[in-house]
């Protein structure tokens, strides 16, 4: 079995990640889940949410927005439509989009199609502050 897993990250603009870790957890559709070396082989989509991993027993955070996420070999495979580091995100940039989301669900009925629009800006600019939270931690 081997001791690290090999993670790479990729959106559709570049590659973010590429590290040998030590165990990786994520928001997959059916709920959380961890993945630590030896692992089954298994394919799953993402939903928005936090992706973070442990490297020399620090743990690092990123906000991640849609994807894919592969196991194979002790090899991970993460494709998502954005990724942002926990000390890449713009704190006061997700605070305002999450006040506009939060706005424009005040006013748009659950049948208006900008109502989900609006339902997963919110979800986006939720994760993304509390990621920047553990840019410290």
């Amino acid at each position: 079995m081997a001791e690290k897993l090999k993670i790479e990250l990729i959106t559709p603009y570049r590659k973010v990640l590429s590290e040998e870790v030590d165990e990786i957890t994520a928001n997959g559709a059916l709920g959380e889940f961890g993945v630590l070396p030896g692992h089954a082989p298994f394919l799953t989509s993402l939903k928005i949410g936090e992706l973070a991993y442990k490297q020399d027993g620090k743990v690092h955070h990123l906000a991640v927005n849609w994807g894919y996420f592969e196991v194979e070999d002790d090899k991970v495979t993460v494709l998502v439509e954005t990724a942002e580091r926990a000390d890449e995100i713009d704190l006061e940039r997700a605070r305002t989009a999450m006040g506009r989301a939060e706005e424009a669900l005040k006013t748009l009925s659950p049948e208006d199609h900008n109502f989900r629009v609006a339902e997963a800006a919110l979800e986006r600019a939720v994760i993304r502050v509390q990621v920047a939270g553990k840019a410290k931690s």
